[in-house]
């Protein structure tokens, strides 16, 4: 679904940049090597970047989800907020970092059954937990847990829903252009009246 509002503010080149967006895009690069298009439009909002940076670098470090497990959360939190850019960036991740098996990938992209039942599991929780709001209910928190998971990483999980409502509803706002890299992995939601 495309969001009906677009913002009038231009994203923020780096060679534009100054003061403290200046600064949160030259973190940026430090840590994924170049200046996505989405890491632009937040620039327009120094703390908003700085603390999606800093969100994105706790849960990639600290969680207690394993790489592809982090992939399958951000992608399923970003399809679930119909993150065009998001779901592009992240399915580019999990095929080229994260050792996400391609069709675990796209069965969350297409809304499918994941073939693996720890994954699967994972993704009908975090779905659960946007659908909601951060309230489950006890059965599909016991069923989270039942398949190996614990209430940490349900926690891991509202972190990571923090970081992607961060850059998935600034996505929403500027209508972001996916950039070239991942433009491999464009998605259409096929949920989406408009896909």
């Amino acid at each position: 679904m495309t969001t009906p509002y677009r913002t009038s503010l231009a994203p923020v080149s780096p060679e534009a940049a100054e003061g403290d967006a200046r600064a949160a895009l030259d973190k940026a690069e430090s840590q994924v090597g170049f200046v996505p298009h989405m890491y632009q439009a937040m620039a327009n909002s120094p703390g908003l970047l700085d603390t999606y940076l800093h969100g994105y670098q706790q849960f990639r470090e600290n969680s207690v989800f394993a790489p592809a497990e982090q992939e399958v959360v951000f992608l399923v939190i970003s399809r679930e907020n119909g993150c065009h850019y998001c779901m592009a960036a992240h399915s580019f991740l999990a095929d080229k970092q994260s050792g996400v098996p391609g069709v675990v990938t796209d069965a969350v992209r297409n809304y499918e059954t994941i073939p693996d039942p720890r994954l699967a599991a994972l993704a009908r929780f975090t779905a659960i937990m946007v659908e909601t709001r951060g309230r489950p209910t006890s059965a599909d928190a016991q069923a989270f847990l039942d398949a190996g998971f614990s209430e940490r990483h349900i926690l891991d999980i509202v972190l990571a829903q923090a970081v992607k409502t961060l850059s998935n509803y600034t996505n929403h706002l500027f209508h972001t252009e996916v950039d070239s890299l991942f433009a491999g992995r464009t998605w259409n939601d096929p949920h989406s009246s408009a896909a």
